[in-house]
């Protein structure tokens, strides 16, 4: 199989991150989380930096972090891993119409038009705000445990047995900004990628986790 690029767009709560890890265990690709690399950067970020303290204002909010620094931060990795020959799956990038602009041309260049595939999972905003408000990450990995009923006794990671904490991003009134945002921001990306050309393979986001990743393996 050639190194190919898997693209999840969709909105928060749609269990792109879920299916990500199971299409990168499935098939051993590399799964990019631009949530981790942007979470890493201003972890380790100075404090004294005015700019990346403004950075971490909007990602707690859930403001969109400024596409050019994110687009950055998301080549460097990308370019990495191609040149290690390995394929990747991303969820969630690219969020904007400059990210996408900016960098769809470079991943062709890394992997080749033909070799790039992408997803929509689609998700209501009732649905989200009801999926986001109780679901919880573990603190080694961050690996996403949904807000569904076969989960909710869960106090360990069933992946690495870490602690199962809730993200200050999945307050309510953060979920919704964050869905605003999405709409806004990101769902612009799929019009201005089928009109370049691309196919948009839909999925619908309001099954059980298993209905979806088969409905992904049908179009994989």
């Amino acid at each position: 199989m050639s190194k190919q690029i898997v693209i999840f767009i969709a909105p928060p709560g749609a269990g792109k991150g879920t299916q990500a890890n199971l299409l990168a265990e499935k098939f051993g690709l590399v799964h990019i989380e631009t949530s981790k690399i942007i979470e890493a950067k201003l972890k380790d970020a100075d404090p004294n930096d005015p700019a990346m303290a403004e950075e971490k204002r909007k990602w707690l909010s859930g403001e969109l972090n400024t596409p050019a620094i994110v687009k950055d931060w998301l080549l460097g990795k990308v370019s990495e891993l191609a040149a290690e020959n390995k394929s990747i799956v991303l969820s969630a990038s690219p969020r904007t119409l400059y990210e996408a602009e900016a960098g769809m041309p470079e991943f062709e260049k890394l992997y080749g038009r033909g070799n790039i595939k992408v997803f929509h999972i689609t998700l209501s905003e009732e649905e989200s705000m009801k999926r986001n408000s109780g679901r919880r990450i573990c603190e080694k990995n961050r690996h996403p445990i949904p807000n569904f009923p076969e989960y909710q006794n869960l106090t360990t990671c069933p992946q690495d047995g870490s602690p199962l904490i809730t993200r200050a991003l999945d307050k309510p009134e953060v979920i919704r900004e964050r869905y605003r945002v999405y709409k806004v921001e990101t769902e612009p990306v799929l019009d201005y990628l089928k009109k370049d050309g691309y196919t948009i393979i839909v999925i619908n986001g309001e099954q059980p986790i298993e209905k979806v990743f088969e409905d992904i393996l049908k179009n994989f």
